[in-house]
C-alpha cells in the first residue's frame, strides 16, 4: 500500500508533533521531579530510609534551700522496638520474651503504645538492667528493629523522707496524652504523676533529642544514619526549693515505721515550706520504669494508707487547737477579754438541755479566765464562749479565718477542709429545725462539722506568729502572698500569744515539750476519730505552734493518726523538730498527757 507523498510528509510531521509533545512532558515531568519538588521527594525518601529515635531529656534537678540535691538523674537504658505493623512488633515481643522475662501485659502494654504512636520506635522496657541489656546485645542479630540506648533514670537520694512533696514519674497514660495538658506529649514518655513532679511538669521535662538510624524497605535497622546529625536532647533549668532536708530527713526519722499522720514547718513571715512529711511514706524510685504489681499492692491495701498525703489531703478534726480560732472571734466580737471568766466554772463538764458535754479533764479547771482556758484547754470555758458567739458569729468568723479553704500549697491534689458556710449548711443536713445550737458546743472545741488539713492548720498559725496574716505555704520559690484574717489590737495579740507560750510550760498541756534556753507557743489538741480499738476509741493528736515565741523562726503542725494517747506525745514530736531547726542540742524529757 502506497501513499501520496503529501500524506507522507503530513503524517511524519504530526508524528514529529507528538514525539516533541511526548518530549517536553516528560522534560517537564523530570523538572517538576528533579528541581521544583527536589526537596519533597528527597523528604520521603529520607524517611522510607531513615527513622526517627527519641532521645529522653534528662528532667531537672531539684534542690533544697542549701543546695542538696532532691531528685536527679542516673545513666539507665530503655529498650525499644522499631516496627511496620502491630502484628509484626507482638511477632517480634514473644520472641523477646524467649530470651527476657516479658510478661503477657507488657506486651499488650507495648502494642497499645505501637497504636498511638506508630512512627515512632515503641518502648519496651523503660528502665532496663544491665543484665537485660546485656542479653539483649548478645541477641541482637535476631532482631533488626531492636533499639538499646542510654536514657536518665530518676533517681531520689532520700527515698520515702521526700516522696511526701516531690512525688514520682510514671509513662504518660493513654488519656493523658488525650488531654489539653499533654499536648505535644508522645507514647511511652516519662510524666510526672504526683508532688513537684506533676505540679512543675511543664518546668522540669526537659526538650527531647532525635537521633536517627537507617532501615530497609521491611522497617528493619541496617545501621546508623550517614550524614543526617542527631540533635541533643536539652535538660530544664534545675527546680530550687525551700525545702530544709536536713529538717526534712529529720522530721521523717521522728515518725519511724510505726506511727502515722503528718507534719508541716514553715517560716511564719515568707511562708517558705521547711519540711513537709506524711507518715507512712514510700520509696518513689520504685516507680520509675513502672511500679511492680506486687509493691503497688502492697501500697495500696495497706490500711494505713501510704499513697495518700495526710498533711494536704486527711481531713481531720482539728481539736483543741482550734480553740484559738474561737477565742479570736470572740475577741474580735468584743463579748470576751482575756481576763474574762465565764458564769459557769470547770467542774468536769457542762450541761446544755439535756445533754452533759464533758471536758477532757474529768477533774475540771475549777473558775479560769481566757488566757488560762487556753493554756489548761478547758472544754467548759469554751463552751460558753461558742454559745456567746452564736452560730451565725461562729460560722462567719470561721469563714474569715480560712477555715473552708485550701492552704493553697504548690502541690497537686489539695483537698478543701470542712467547715459550715452558713447555718443553712445545717438544714440542708439534717432538715430545718433538725438542730440546735448544741452544734455549737463542738465547733467551739474543734469537733463537728469541722474537719481541716494539716497545712491549713499550719497556715492558721503563721497569723498567730506574726501580726494576723496569714501567708501561702510555698514549696518552690515563688512570691510571697500575705493576707489578714483577723484584726486585734496590740494587747489582744500578745495576750494570746503569751498564752501560747504558757501551753507549753510548766502550768500548761504540753509541759514535756518545752526546750531549754528556746520559749515555744503553741497549742495541743486531741480530737475524737470515731475509729475504736479494743473497745477504746482512738485519737487524732495535734499540736501547731512556733518558736522563738518572741521572735518566730518556724511555725510546726503535727498530726498524729489515730492514735491511744493525747496532743502533748505531737507536742514532743513538734519541739524535737523545732529544737533540731534551731540547732539546739536535744533534751530528754518525760512525755505528758493531756489535750
Amino acid at each position: 500500500m502506497s501513499f501520496h507523498p503529501n500524506e507522507v510528509a503530513r503524517r511524519a510531521r504530526a508524528a514529529s508533533f507528538i514525539l516533541a509533545g511526548a518530549i517536553v512532558f516528560l522534560a517537564s515531568a523530570f523538572f517538576r521531579t528533579q528541581i521544583l519538588e527536589h526537596a519533597a521527594y528527597t523528604l520521603q525518601s529520607e524517611t522510607n530510609r531513615l527513622r526517627e529515635v527519641p532521645l529522653p531529656a534528662p528532667r531537672a534537678t531539684i534542690y533544697d534551700r542549701n543546695g542538696a540535691i532532691i531528685a536527679e538523674n542516673l545513666p539507665g537504658y530503655s529498650v525499644s522496638i522499631l516496627s511496620k505493623t502491630a502484628e509484626s512488633l507482638r511477632t517480634a515481643l514473644r520472641g523477646l520474651s524467649g530470651v527476657i522475662n516479658l510478661t503477657p501485659e507488657q506486651i499488650e502494654a507495648a502494642v497499645r503504645r505501637f497504636r498511638s504512636a506508630p512512627n515512632r520506635p515503641t518502648v519496651v522496657l523503660a528502665d532496663a538492667s544491665f543484665d537485660v541489656v546485656s542479653v539483649l546485645e548478645e541477641h541482637r542479630v535476631d532482631f533488626p528493629g531492636l533499639i538499646i540506648q542510654a536514657a536518665p533514670k530518676r533517681y531520689y537520694p532520700d527515698k520515702d523522707a521526700v516522696a511526701t512533696f516531690v512525688g514520682y514519674t510514671g509513662e504518660i497514660t493513654e488519656s493523658e496524652l488525650n488531654s489539653r495538658q499533654y499536648r505535644g506529649y508522645k507514647s511511652g514518655q516519662e510524666v510526672g504523676k504526683a508532688g513537684l513532679e506533676r505540679q512543675y511538669e511543664s518546668q522540669i521535662r526537659g526538650k527531647e533529642g532525635t537521633h536517627f538510624v537507617e532501615v530497609d524497605a521491611r522497617g528493619r535497622v541496617v545501621g546508623e544514619a550517614g550524614g543526617r546529625g542527631d540533635i541533643a536532647p536539652e535538660s530544664a533549668d534545675p527546680l530550687y526549693t525551700n525545702i530544709d532536708m536536713d529538717l526534712q530527713r529529720f522530721a521523717a526519722s521522728l515518725f519511724g515505721d510505726t506511727l502515722q499522720g503528718g507534719v508541716m514547718a514553715i517560716e511564719p513571715k515568707t511562708g517558705e515550706v521547711l519540711a513537709i512529711h506524711s507518715a507512712p511514706s514510700f520509696d518513689p524510685n520504685r516507680f520509675i520504669g513502672g511500679v511492680s504489681t506486687e509493691y503497688y499492692s502492697q501500697l495500696r491495701d495497706d490500711p494505713r494508707r501510704p499513697l495518700y498525703n495526710k498533711v494536704i489531703q486527711g481531713r481531720y478534726p482539728p481539736g483543741s487547737i482550734f480553740k484559738l480560732a474561737t477565742a479570736i472571734m470572740g475577741l474580735e466580737a468584743g463579748i470576751v477579754s482575756l481576763d474574762d471568766r465565764m458564769p459557769q466554772p470547770c467542774t468536769g463538764g457542762y450541761y446544755y438541755g439535756n445533754r452533759y458535754f464533758r471536758c477532757w479533764d474529768r477533774k475540771g479547771h475549777g473558775d479560769v479566765n481566757l488566757a488560762q482556758a487556753i493554756e489548761k484547754s478547758c472544754d467548759v470555758y469554751f463552751y460558753q464562749l461558742g454559745l456567746k458567739l452564736g452560730i451565725t458569729r461562729m460560722l462567719a468568723g470561721g469563714v474569715s479565718l480560712r477555715m473552708n479553704d485550701k492552704s493553697g500549697i504548690d502541690l497537686p491534689n489539695e483537698t478543701r477542709p470542712i467547715w459550715p458556710f452558713a447555718a443553712e449548711y445545717f438544714d440542708k443536713k439534717y432538715g430545718p429545725g433538725g438542730w440546735s445550737n448544741g452544734v455549737l458546743l463542738s465547733l467551739s472545741i474543734g469537733q463537728g462539722e469541722n474537719s481541716q488539713t494539716v497545712a491549713n492548720m499550719a497556715r492558721f498559725y503563721t497569723a498567730l506568729a506574726t501580726d494576723g496574716s496569714v501567708v501561702r505555704p510555698e514549696i518552690v520559690r515563688r512570691q510571697t502572698e500575705r493576707s489578714r484574717v483577723f484584726k486585734l489590737t496590740p494587747e489582744q495579740l500578745s495576750g494570746l500569744q503569751r498564752a501560747l507560750a504558757g501551753v507549753v510550760s510548766s502550768r500548761g498541756t504540753a509541759a514535756g515539750a518545752q526546750i531549754h534556753g528556746v520559749v515555744i507557743a503553741g497549742k495541743t489538741g486531741t480530737a475524737q476519730s470515731g475509729v475504736y480499738r479494743n473497745g477504746v476509741e482512738l485519737n487524732h493528736a495535734w499540736f501547731a505552734g512556733y518558736a522563738p515565741a518572741d521572735d518566730p523562726k518556724i511555725v510546726v503542725a503535727v498530726m498524729l493518726e489515730l492514735v491511744p494517747y493525747h496532743g502533748s506525745v505531737a507536742a514532743r514530736i513538734a519541739s524535737q523538730m523545732i529544737e533540731h531547726y534551731l540547732k539546739r542540742p536535744t533534751i530528754q524529757g518525760a512525755q505528758l498527757e493531756g489535750d
